[in-house]
C-alpha cells in the first residue's frame, strides 16, 4: 500500500489505496510550519487493516521531515497521538 499526497493551496490529503478502496486523511495548512489534521476516513472494506494508523504515522513522518507541527483536531488522529507519546515532538 502506497500513500500519496494530494495538495492544494490551503491544505491537502493523504490517500492510501488498496484494491480499489481509498482511506483518506485530510488537513488544512495554518502556516508554513503548522497543519491541522481535521478528518480521517477509512472505508468498511479497509477497516481492521491498519490503514488509519498508517495514515497517522505517515502524517507524523511528513511533519518531522518537513519541519512543521500538527494540530490533531480529528478524533482518530488525536487518539493515535495519545497512544504514541513518541510523536509529541511534532504535535502542538
Amino acid at each position: 500500500m502506497t500513500i500519496k499526497l494530494e495538495e492544494g493551496a490551503s491544505g491537502g490529503r493523504y490517500v492510501l489505496s488498496e484494491n480499489g478502496a481509498e482511506a483518506v486523511m485530510t488537513y488544512s495548512r495554518a502556516s508554513a510550519q503548522l497543519i491541522i489534521v481535521d478528518h480521517t476516513e477509512v472505508p468498511d472494506a479497509m477497516r481492521g487493516t491498519g490503514a488509519g494508523s498508517r495514515l497517522a504515522a505517515h502524517a507524523i513522518n511528513e511533519a518531522r521531515n518537513g519541519g512543521w507541527k500538527i494540530i490533531p483536531l480529528c478524533p482518530f488522529m488525536k487518539s493515535q497521538v495519545d497512544r504514541h507519546p513518541e510523536w509529541r515532538d511534532v504535535v502542538k
